[in-house]
């Protein structure tokens, strides 16, 4: 049997599982949190005087803060491009008898990440201090562009991206809420912990999908984390760009600007590199091909070798200008 018969054969056997992993790792729309629940009601008296006060406390962020909390909200709204990619993975059917469970869990999974931008986008509208028009231009631009993530159709690969993009997305909102609070800004710390809050939930599904994996066909699971490791994990905003820019000019001043302010760092990607291979316990995994057994030593030293090169990194301190913050506003 071909290696794309496998891999089909080990998705169908996974998605009679759908159910439940919705039922586990996801939560029912009545339940789950709505932008709304975090913004200032724009049905009531006070709307005004709580925009008023929302605009006060935003003018003690610093800068690299917006550049950040900009790109974390243009990566959150490009997520017409990660339902697409999704569901031309290898297994996903969103057409037959209505669609697979797969298709199920991405439309499902796409729902909850929807929620992101919505209160990131609306957040920043009432701040006043960013430019929204190019701000929406520059993800215009991104869902245009589209993404290449180095994973192909292959299950395998896509779920090792999944599970490490998840965990970065948790740092980084989890750091903007934390640096949000430390300038006094409570209301947004608590949306970006709470989006945070369902990147981990996101992360743990994803990261089940791999273990499952590993139980039924562990040497080409071995093979692809090896592979995705190797080739680097890229972000999904890694084309990004400012409005009447090349593709892909704008994402490592972005990246700058995130590892300026601590939000995510050369580091970070080590620990999320560790922290999958702890999960997955690749240590102690048997009945692998000599292939897979060389993938799997390759990825037990990675992490300190990644980690020598993350210490070598220097990040410009100036920070780029962007069309989206201009410093006159702050």
């Amino acid at each position: 049997m071909s290696i794309k018969n496998i891999r089909l054969e080990v998705m169908q056997f996974l998605e009679k599982n759908v159910d439940s992993f919705v039922e586990q790792y996801l939560i029912p729309v009545e339940k789950i949190w709505q932008p709304t629940d975090f913004l200032p009601n724009s049905q009531g008296e006070n709307f005004f005087e709580e925009v008023k006060e929302l605009r006060e406390i935003a003018k003690e962020l610093p800068y690299d803060f917006w550049v950040t909390l900009v790109g974390d909200t243009i990566t959150e709204e490009a997520l017409p491009t990660y339902e697409s990619w999704l569901m031309d993975v290898e297994g996903v059917d969103q057409v037959e008898n209505g669609g697979n469970g797969w298709s199920k869990w991405i439309r499902q999974w796409t729902g909850e990440e929807n929620r992101h931008g919505d209160l990131l986008n609306k957040y920043l509208y009432l701040s006043g201090r960013v430019n929204m028009r190019e701000i929406e231009m520059t993800t215009q631009h991104l869902i245009n562009d589209g993404f290449d993530i180095g994973t192909g159709t292959d299950p395998y690969k896509n779920f090792v991206y999944t599970s490490f993009q998840e965990l970065a997305t948790y740092v980084s909102h989890n750091r903007v809420s934390q640096i949000a609070k430390k300038f006094g800004d409570n209301k947004l710390s608590k949306m970006c912990k709470m989006i945070a809050g369902d990147e981990m939930r996101h992360h743990h599904a994803y990261s089940e999908f791999v273990t499952r994996i590993f139980q039924v066909d562990p040497s080409e699971m071995m093979l692809a984390f090896q592979y995705m490791m190797k080739q680097k994990i890229v972000m999904p905003a890694h084309f990004l760009r400012e409005s009447g820019q090349k593709i892909s000019t704008a994402f490592e001043q972005f990246s700058d600007s995130a590892q300026r302010i601590g939000v995510y760092t050369a580091s970070d990607y080590v620990d999320i590199m560790q922290k999958l291979i702890n999960k997955w316990e690749i240590d102690k995994i048997s009945n692998l091909t000599d292939e897979a057994e060389k993938a799997r030593d390759y990825l037990m030293k990675l992490p300190a070798r990644m980690a020598k090169i993350s210490e070598r990194i220097v990040i410009p301190q100036e920070s780029h200008i962007f069309k989206w913050v201009e410093p006159a506003r702050l």
